[in-house]
């Protein structure tokens, strides 16, 4: 189970809390997807979404030669509650995201 001072350095980091309100604004995500959206590399965004995974706040699983990652369902209902508040936060991320996510899925199929 995530502690909560690995849980906050995780979300300390703006490529991971970023990582994250995507993840949580699409519920599962192609790292083609996230390399697309922040504008890095795929190593880059690979290191952090392994991070992410080791301290179990995000799930991979995969669809042929992608990988998919979604929020762990088994978080503790405080990370849940953090998540949720980070969510709503930010709008005009998670709308600015979402309206670029059609164009960008074709590159995961």
């Amino acid at each position: 189970m995530i502690t909560q001072v690995d849980f906050f350095k995780c979300l300390s980091d703006p490529t991971r809390l970023s990582i994250l309100k995507l993840v949580l604004s699409k519920q599962n995500i192609c790292v083609c997807e996230l390399t697309e959206q922040l504008d890095l590399s795929q190593p880059k965004i690979s290191r952090h979404l392994a991070l992410l995974r080791t301290h179990g706040i995000l799930l991979d699983s995969r669809q042929g030669q992608w990988v998919y990652y979604s929020v762990n369902p088994d978080l503790p209902s405080w990370a849940v509650e953090v998540l949720k508040i980070i969510g709503n936060q930010d709008e005009s991320f998670v709308n600015q995201s979402s309206s670029q996510f059609s164009s960008i899925s074709t590159y995961c199929e």
